[in-house]
C-alpha cells in the first residue's frame, strides 16, 4: 500500500492567506498538491507553468517531487520592482 504524503499548500494575496492542508501519494509532485488544493478554482489568475512557487522558502519548480510535511508556496508576481521603490522612497523621506 502506498504512503500517504501530508502537506499544505498556501497563496497569500494582501490581507488574506488560502491555506489548505492535502493529502497524496507517495511521489506526488508540486503541481499534483496545488490540483489537489483546489487553488486554481479559487484563483484563477494563477498559472503553474509561469508562477514563482517554493516549499519551506526555496524556490522550486512544479514538477518537483514533495515530502511529508512540505508547505507549497505559490508565489504572487511582483507589481512593482524592489530596488526601484526603495529608490523612489528614499527621494521622497529627502524632500
Amino acid at each position: 500500500m502506498p504512503r500517504r504524503l501530508h502537506v499544505e499548500v498556501v497563496y497569500a494575496l494582501p490581507g488574506v492567506l488560502d491555506a489548505v492542508r492535502v493529502a497524496l501519494e507517495e511521489g506526488a509532485t508540486v503541481r499534483q498538491a496545488i490540483e489537489a488544493s483546489g487553488m486554481l478554482a479559487r484563483h484563477p489568475e494563477i498559472e503553474i507553468r509561469n508562477q514563482p512557487l517554493g516549499i519551506h522558502g526555496r524556490r522550486v519548480r512544479p514538477h518537483d517531487a514533495l515530502a511529508d510535511g512540505d508547505r507549497v508556496e505559490v508565489y504572487r508576481r511582483l507589481t512593482a520592482d524592489p530596488k526601484q521603490a526603495r529608490r523612489e522612497r528614499a527621494l521622497r523621506r529627502r524632500r
